[in-house]
Protein backbone atom coordinates (compact mmCIF):
# COMPACT_ATOMS: atom_id res chain seq x y z
CA UNK A 1 0.00 0.00 0.00
CA UNK A 2 1.13 3.78 -0.42
CA UNK A 3 0.93 5.42 2.28
CA UNK A 4 1.48 9.13 1.15
CA UNK A 5 -2.01 10.54 -0.61
CA UNK A 6 0.20 12.57 -3.08
CA UNK A 7 2.07 9.67 -4.07
CA UNK A 8 -1.17 7.48 -3.71
CA UNK A 9 -3.31 9.26 -6.52
CA UNK A 10 -0.23 10.19 -8.99
CA UNK A 11 0.00 5.77 -9.16
CA UNK A 12 -3.16 5.15 -9.34
CA UNK A 13 -3.37 7.91 -12.29
CA UNK A 14 -0.30 6.91 -14.25
CA UNK A 15 -1.13 3.25 -13.89
CA UNK A 16 -4.66 3.01 -14.17
CA UNK A 17 -5.59 1.46 -10.86
CA UNK A 18 -8.27 2.11 -8.00
CA UNK A 19 -7.18 1.92 -4.01
CA UNK A 20 -9.13 -1.10 -4.74
CA UNK A 21 -7.03 -2.91 -7.00
CA UNK A 22 -4.07 -1.81 -4.82
CA UNK A 23 -5.58 -3.18 -1.93
CA UNK A 24 -6.72 -6.50 -3.72
CA UNK A 25 -2.96 -7.22 -5.44
CA UNK A 26 -1.44 -6.78 -1.88
CA UNK A 27 -3.87 -8.99 -0.10
CA UNK A 28 -2.89 -11.89 -3.37
CA UNK A 29 0.77 -11.04 -2.81
CA UNK A 30 0.63 -11.29 1.21
CA UNK A 31 -1.75 -14.21 1.35
CA UNK A 32 -1.12 -16.49 -1.30
CA UNK A 33 -4.85 -16.58 -2.34
CA UNK A 34 -6.24 -16.01 -5.72
CA UNK A 35 -8.44 -12.96 -6.16
CA UNK A 36 -11.70 -15.42 -6.08
CA UNK A 37 -10.75 -16.57 -2.65
CA UNK A 38 -10.77 -13.44 -1.35
CA UNK A 39 -13.53 -11.57 -3.28
CA UNK A 40 -16.01 -15.09 -1.55
CA UNK A 41 -14.49 -13.99 1.85
CA UNK A 42 -15.21 -10.69 1.29
CA UNK A 43 -18.52 -11.67 0.40
CA UNK A 44 -19.22 -13.56 3.45
CA UNK A 45 -17.86 -10.78 5.31
CA UNK A 46 -20.30 -8.16 3.49
CA UNK A 47 -23.12 -10.96 3.95
CA UNK A 48 -22.12 -10.71 8.05
CA UNK A 49 -22.65 -7.28 8.12
CA UNK A 50 -26.06 -7.00 6.66
CA UNK A 51 -27.16 -9.22 8.61
CA UNK A 52 -26.26 -7.81 11.87
CA UNK A 53 -27.53 -3.66 10.45
CA UNK A 54 -30.76 -5.30 9.83
CA UNK A 55 -31.26 -7.79 12.75
CA UNK A 56 -33.20 -5.72 14.78
CA UNK A 57 -34.82 -3.24 12.71
CA UNK A 58 -38.17 -4.52 13.13
CA UNK A 59 -37.82 -6.32 16.25
CA UNK A 60 -36.43 -4.92 19.95
CA UNK A 61 -32.82 -6.43 20.92
CA UNK A 62 -32.86 -7.19 24.34
CA UNK A 63 -29.14 -6.86 25.96
CA UNK A 64 -27.87 -8.00 30.06
CA UNK A 65 -27.92 -4.49 30.96
CA UNK A 66 -31.12 -2.91 28.63
CA UNK A 67 -28.95 0.34 28.23
CA UNK A 68 -29.46 0.06 24.27
CA UNK A 69 -32.28 -1.94 23.85
CA UNK A 70 -34.30 -1.37 21.24
CA UNK A 71 -32.93 1.71 19.73
CA UNK A 72 -32.62 0.06 16.39
CA UNK A 73 -36.26 0.02 16.57
CA UNK A 74 -37.44 3.01 17.64
CA UNK A 75 -34.80 5.01 14.74
CA UNK A 76 -36.53 2.72 12.24
CA UNK A 77 -40.05 3.04 13.17
CA UNK A 78 -39.52 6.88 13.25
CA UNK A 79 -37.62 7.06 9.82
CA UNK A 80 -40.50 4.77 8.23
CA UNK A 81 -42.75 7.94 9.73
CA UNK A 82 -40.49 10.46 7.33
CA UNK A 83 -41.23 13.38 9.77
CA UNK A 84 -37.28 13.86 10.62
CA UNK A 85 -34.75 16.58 9.81
CA UNK A 86 -32.52 14.38 8.32
CA UNK A 87 -34.01 11.81 4.99
CA UNK A 88 -35.70 8.99 5.72
CA UNK A 89 -32.58 7.09 4.59
CA UNK A 90 -29.95 8.57 6.41
CA UNK A 91 -32.43 8.03 9.46
CA UNK A 92 -32.79 4.08 8.94
CA UNK A 93 -28.45 4.53 8.06
CA UNK A 94 -28.30 5.36 11.96
CA UNK A 95 -30.71 2.31 12.74
CA UNK A 96 -28.54 0.29 11.04
CA UNK A 97 -25.57 1.20 13.29
CA UNK A 98 -27.75 0.47 16.54
CA UNK A 99 -28.66 -2.72 15.43
CA UNK A 100 -25.18 -3.82 14.56
CA UNK A 101 -24.07 -2.75 18.40
CA UNK A 102 -27.06 -4.21 19.78
CA UNK A 103 -26.30 -7.51 17.52
CA UNK A 104 -22.94 -7.80 19.39
CA UNK A 105 -24.44 -7.20 22.81
CA UNK A 106 -26.69 -10.11 22.27
CA UNK A 107 -23.75 -11.79 21.26
CA UNK A 108 -24.32 -12.10 17.73
CA UNK A 109 -22.08 -12.17 15.01
CA UNK A 110 -20.26 -8.78 13.53
CA UNK A 111 -17.06 -8.42 11.63
CA UNK A 112 -15.26 -5.82 13.70
CA UNK A 113 -14.97 -2.94 11.31
CA UNK A 114 -12.38 -1.92 12.47
CA UNK A 115 -13.15 -3.00 15.92
CA UNK A 116 -16.54 -4.18 17.51
CA UNK A 117 -17.01 -0.51 19.40
CA UNK A 118 -16.74 0.99 15.42
CA UNK A 119 -18.90 -2.74 13.93
CA UNK A 120 -21.99 -0.58 13.12
CA UNK A 121 -20.42 2.29 10.69
CA UNK A 122 -19.33 0.72 7.79
CA UNK A 123 -22.23 -2.05 7.17
CA UNK A 124 -24.55 0.89 7.67
CA UNK A 125 -23.17 3.26 5.01
CA UNK A 126 -22.42 0.46 2.61
CA UNK A 127 -26.60 -1.06 3.17
CA UNK A 128 -28.15 2.47 3.19
CA UNK A 129 -26.39 2.72 -0.36
CA UNK A 130 -27.60 -0.70 -1.30
CA UNK A 131 -31.33 0.18 0.18
CA UNK A 132 -31.20 3.14 -2.05
CA UNK A 133 -29.34 1.94 -5.37
CA UNK A 134 -30.90 -1.71 -5.57
CA UNK A 135 -29.25 -2.90 -8.87
CA UNK A 136 -25.70 -2.61 -7.50
CA UNK A 137 -23.74 -5.77 -7.74
CA UNK A 138 -22.19 -7.47 -5.10
CA UNK A 139 -18.79 -7.52 -6.84
CA UNK A 140 -18.99 -3.39 -6.67
CA UNK A 141 -19.97 -3.68 -3.01
CA UNK A 142 -16.56 -6.19 -2.52
CA UNK A 143 -14.46 -3.00 -4.17
CA UNK A 144 -16.34 -0.55 -1.97
CA UNK A 145 -15.13 -2.41 0.77
CA UNK A 146 -11.38 -3.08 -0.33
CA UNK A 147 -11.47 0.82 -0.55
CA UNK A 148 -12.28 1.31 2.98
CA UNK A 149 -9.86 -0.98 3.98
CA UNK A 150 -6.89 0.92 2.11
CA UNK A 151 -8.02 3.75 4.21
CA UNK A 152 -7.72 1.68 7.23
CA UNK A 153 -4.90 0.64 6.05
CA UNK A 154 -3.13 4.21 5.82
CA UNK A 155 -4.68 4.75 9.06
CA UNK A 156 -2.67 2.01 10.72
CA UNK A 157 0.26 3.07 9.40
CA UNK A 158 0.48 6.20 11.10
CA UNK A 159 -1.88 6.12 14.06
CA UNK A 160 -4.07 2.89 15.05
CA UNK A 161 -7.97 1.32 16.11
CA UNK A 162 -7.21 0.95 19.58
CA UNK A 163 -9.27 3.23 21.54
CA UNK A 164 -7.48 1.99 24.48
CA UNK A 165 -4.68 3.84 22.55
CA UNK A 166 -6.46 6.62 20.59
CA UNK A 167 -9.93 7.04 22.29
CA UNK A 168 -12.65 6.39 20.13
CA UNK A 169 -11.36 8.73 17.57
CA UNK A 170 -9.41 5.86 16.92
CA UNK A 171 -12.41 3.76 16.68
CA UNK A 172 -15.54 5.56 15.22
CA UNK A 173 -13.62 7.68 13.82
CA UNK A 174 -11.37 5.43 11.63
CA UNK A 175 -14.62 3.41 10.92
CA UNK A 176 -16.39 7.01 9.46
CA UNK A 177 -13.59 7.86 7.59
CA UNK A 178 -13.19 3.90 5.69
CA UNK A 179 -17.23 4.54 5.35
CA UNK A 180 -16.74 7.83 3.75
CA UNK A 181 -14.37 6.60 1.64
CA UNK A 182 -16.23 3.09 0.61
CA UNK A 183 -19.15 5.80 0.12
CA UNK A 184 -17.57 8.04 -2.41
CA UNK A 185 -16.52 4.74 -4.44
CA UNK A 186 -19.93 3.91 -4.73
CA UNK A 187 -20.76 7.13 -6.08
CA UNK A 188 -18.12 7.12 -9.07
CA UNK A 189 -15.91 9.37 -7.08
CA UNK A 190 -11.73 10.49 -8.06
CA UNK A 191 -9.27 9.35 -5.22
CA UNK A 192 -8.76 12.80 -4.72
CA UNK A 193 -12.25 12.66 -3.65
CA UNK A 194 -12.28 9.32 -1.84
CA UNK A 195 -8.87 10.82 0.47
CA UNK A 196 -10.63 14.26 0.81
CA UNK A 197 -13.65 12.81 2.11
CA UNK A 198 -11.88 10.26 4.72
CA UNK A 199 -9.88 13.43 6.18
CA UNK A 200 -12.96 15.54 6.42
CA UNK A 201 -14.71 12.83 8.31
CA UNK A 202 -11.34 12.39 10.52
CA UNK A 203 -11.21 16.03 11.06
CA UNK A 204 -15.26 16.24 12.55
CA UNK A 205 -14.17 13.50 15.04
CA UNK A 206 -10.71 14.99 16.01
CA UNK A 207 -10.16 14.25 20.25
CA UNK A 208 -13.02 12.06 20.75
CA UNK A 209 -12.82 10.32 24.03
CA UNK A 210 -13.36 6.59 24.71
CA UNK A 211 -15.80 6.44 28.23
CA UNK A 212 -17.59 3.09 27.85
CA UNK A 213 -19.55 3.07 31.13
CA UNK A 214 -19.20 -0.54 32.93
CA UNK A 215 -15.96 -1.22 29.89
CA UNK A 216 -18.90 -2.45 27.88
CA UNK A 217 -19.14 -1.84 24.51
CA UNK A 218 -22.50 -0.58 24.48
CA UNK A 219 -23.06 3.03 25.31
CA UNK A 220 -21.99 5.35 24.73
CA UNK A 221 -20.77 3.41 21.60
CA UNK A 222 -24.16 3.02 19.91
CA UNK A 223 -24.49 6.84 19.54
CA UNK A 224 -21.20 7.32 17.96
CA UNK A 225 -21.95 5.05 15.76
CA UNK A 226 -25.34 6.11 14.56
CA UNK A 227 -23.64 10.16 14.23
CA UNK A 228 -20.48 8.36 13.14
CA UNK A 229 -22.42 6.88 9.67
CA UNK A 230 -24.03 10.55 9.20
CA UNK A 231 -20.48 11.79 9.41
CA UNK A 232 -19.23 9.82 6.48
CA UNK A 233 -22.39 10.18 4.60
CA UNK A 234 -22.07 14.14 5.15
CA UNK A 235 -18.28 13.95 4.40
CA UNK A 236 -19.09 11.89 1.14
CA UNK A 237 -20.87 14.96 0.00
CA UNK A 238 -18.40 17.48 0.91
CA UNK A 239 -15.78 15.94 -0.60
CA UNK A 240 -18.22 15.10 -3.74
CA UNK A 241 -19.23 18.67 -3.76
CA UNK A 242 -15.37 19.61 -4.70
CA UNK A 243 -14.52 20.61 -0.91
CA UNK A 244 -11.31 19.46 -0.47
CA UNK A 245 -9.84 19.03 3.08
CA UNK A 246 -6.32 21.61 3.31
CA UNK A 247 -4.68 18.83 5.53
CA UNK A 248 -3.78 15.70 3.28
CA UNK A 249 -4.89 12.51 4.91
CA UNK A 250 -1.45 10.81 5.82
CA UNK A 251 -1.38 14.50 7.98
CA UNK A 252 -4.58 14.02 9.19
CA UNK A 253 -3.80 10.59 10.47
CA UNK A 254 -0.55 11.59 12.18
CA UNK A 255 -2.23 14.34 13.79
CA UNK A 256 -5.03 12.42 15.18
CA UNK A 257 -2.47 9.58 16.87
CA UNK A 258 -0.56 12.79 18.15
CA UNK A 259 -4.03 13.40 19.87
CA UNK A 260 -4.23 9.96 21.15
CA UNK A 261 -1.37 10.10 22.62
CA UNK A 262 -2.09 13.58 24.68
CA UNK A 263 -5.28 12.38 25.92
CA UNK A 264 -5.90 11.42 29.42
CA UNK A 265 -5.56 7.28 29.96
CA UNK A 266 -8.87 8.16 31.95
CA UNK A 267 -10.22 8.86 28.61
CA UNK A 268 -8.40 5.58 26.75
CA UNK A 269 -11.53 2.75 27.32
CA UNK A 270 -10.68 2.58 31.19
CA UNK A 271 -14.11 3.92 32.33
CA UNK A 272 -12.78 5.75 34.50
CA UNK A 273 -13.41 9.57 32.92
CA UNK A 274 -16.34 11.09 30.67
CA UNK A 275 -19.56 9.25 30.98
CA UNK A 276 -18.04 6.28 32.45
CA UNK A 277 -17.14 8.30 35.52
CA UNK A 278 -21.05 9.99 35.89
CA UNK A 279 -23.10 9.06 39.06
CA UNK A 280 -25.35 7.09 37.16
CA UNK A 281 -22.34 5.50 34.97
CA UNK A 282 -20.56 4.29 38.34
CA UNK A 283 -24.19 3.20 39.45
CA UNK A 284 -24.57 1.04 36.32
CA UNK A 285 -20.85 -0.54 36.99
CA UNK A 286 -21.56 -1.51 40.36
CA UNK A 287 -25.25 -2.95 39.26
CA UNK A 288 -23.11 -4.62 36.44
CA UNK A 289 -19.90 -6.25 38.87
CA UNK A 290 -22.37 -6.80 41.91
CA UNK A 291 -20.24 -4.53 43.84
Amino acid sequence: MIYNAEELILYCKENNKSIADIVLEDEIKNSGDTEEVIVEKLLNMLEVMEQSAKKFLEVESVTNLGMIDGFAKKANDYALKDEGFLSKENIQAMAMAFSTLEFSSSMGKIVASPTAGSSGIIPAAIFRYKASNKDVDNRKLVDALLTSVGIGQIIGRYANFAGAEGGCQAECGSASAMASAALVFLKGGSIEEILNAASITLVNILGLVCDPIAGLVEYPCTFRNASGVINAILSADLALAGIKSLVPFEEVTQAMNEVGKSMSYTLKETSLGGLAATKTGEKIKKEFYGE
